[in-house]
């Protein structure tokens, strides 16, 4: 893209003001400003006024497959999962496009060093798990890597640098979320500086159209790949392409699959597996009322007791009916820094603007059906959110200890 395009492009959408400082530049600073501008996605400033509502639907249990089925159909579910994993039908996407900010590095996160008595970073433990599942059954999966603006760089040099943890490096692709813009509350762009914008990445659920923007969907087709296991890189023990996770979900016959684990209290704060409008959906934490806290199944157990662990199986053939325009546009205010009309940056105390995010609760919201699939908590969910304290480094470690390894 060239200035006059750009500029073309700016003011079509009232956004002029975003080449202001166009001529200080140096040429570099120059290409990344009409990059950014031809990379970005604009049209998400249209939202503006329609943003998500508050209300939602009629909320309902959805009953998950316990671990008590799981383990007495474990050899069924198991040889189906692996046959699907042999014919190449099941591909891996890890989101890492986070940084490790609140773990007091400035580097990405999955580059946290989480070791004791040697290196052990986060992206090596991923790959861990996920080569498990290649020595299981032999066979090298599919793994997309979704990165960052802000990290993609030192993420490829990274796994580079450590040969790929030990994975085969003809297998693995990297590439880019997609990026929302920040505004104003009136919908004026801010500049984060003079040669960029300031944005942030389009939410959790932006790993589809991510995909398709960097024409991923055609080793998709190529290769026949028909199930996709999305995962956080925060999770240092989940289990990736579980055959037995991959064979319950192909066997129900479901769009899409959801590893759960059962709360710790009735009040735990994590999203829970439900039914919205008799479609599949994920209740907030803050939106269980208290009814629905105290509601019991058949068996006398609670009936929201699962909670998403943002481990998913899509089915490929489904993501086709979700679509940008059904999709709710998250506008979430937030604190934004930014340069002011002398250009000098501003840091701000109070929210100031508009974030926009997608999520894959809404992605699924537009599927027709899920299978919630219960995991042991202790062997399978160890969030690394926070430095200290609950969910932490410190109480991954622990864990990791638990079931021994070693660090």
């Amino acid at each position: 893209m060239n200035y006059a395009e750009a500029k073309a492009k700016m003011t079509a959408i009232g956004q002029e003001h975003i080449l202001k400082y166009y001529d200080e530049l140096s040429e570099t600073q120059k290409e990344n400003l009409l990059k950014q501008i031809e990379e970005t996605d604009f049209s998400v400033l249209k939202r503006i006024g329609n943003g998500v509502s508050g209300e939602r639907g009629v909320f309902s249990p959805l009953a998950a497959m316990q671990i008590s089925e799981i383990e007495s159909r474990k050899q069924e579910l198991y040889d189906a999962g692996v046959a699907a994993i042999k014919a190449g039908k099941t591909a891996a996407l890890l989101l890492a496009g986070g940084m490790g900010t609140r773990l007091g590095s400035d580097g990405p996160k999955g580059m946290y060093d989480i070791g004791i008595t040697k290196p052990v970073y986060i992206f090596e433990r991923i790959i861990s798990n996920l080569l498990d599942i290649v020595k299981e059954t032999d066979t090298w999966i599919r793994l997309f890597v979704m990165t960052s603006e802000k990290n993609n760089d030192a993420t490829v040099k990274f796994f580079k640098e450590n040969n790929y943890f030990g994975y085969k490096a003809d297998r693995v692709v990297f590439f880019k979320q997609d990026m929302a813009p920040a505004c104003d509350y009136d919908g004026k762009l801010y500049m984060e500086t003079k040669d960029r914008i300031s944005t942030s990445p389009n939410g959790n659920a932006g790993w589809y159209s991510s995909m398709i923007r960097a024409g991923l969907d055609k080793i998709l087709t190529d290769e026949g790949i028909e199930w996709i296991n999305i995962f956080a890189v925060d999770n240092v023990l989940q289990r990736i392409c579980d055959p037995c996770f991959v064979g319950a979900t192909i066997l129900a016959d479901v769009a899409v699959g959801s590893k759960v684990v059962r709360k710790a209290a009735p009040d735990e704060k994590v999203g829970v597996m439900c039914l919205e409008d008799s479609k599949p959906s994920i209740v907030e934490y803050y939106e269980l009322s208290e009814e629905m806290m105290n509601a019991k199944d058949a068996n006398g157990d609670p009936a929201y007791n699962y909670g998403v662990i943002l481990n998913y199986l899509f089915r490929t053939s489904d993501l086709s009916k979700v679509t940008d325009d059904k999709m709710p546009m998250h506008i979430v205010k937030k604190k934004i820094p930014y340069i002011d009309e002398n250009g000098n940056p501003v840091k701000p105390d109070e929210p100031n603007g508009y974030k926009f995010e997608q999520l894959v609760l809404d992605m699924i919201h537009q599927l027709s059906s899920c299978l919630p699939y219960e995991v042991i908590r202790d062997k399978e969910f160890a969030p690394i959110k926070n430095a200290t304290g609950v969910d932490s480094v410190e109480s991954a470690r622990e864990l990791l200890k638990k079931n021994n390894i070693e660090l």
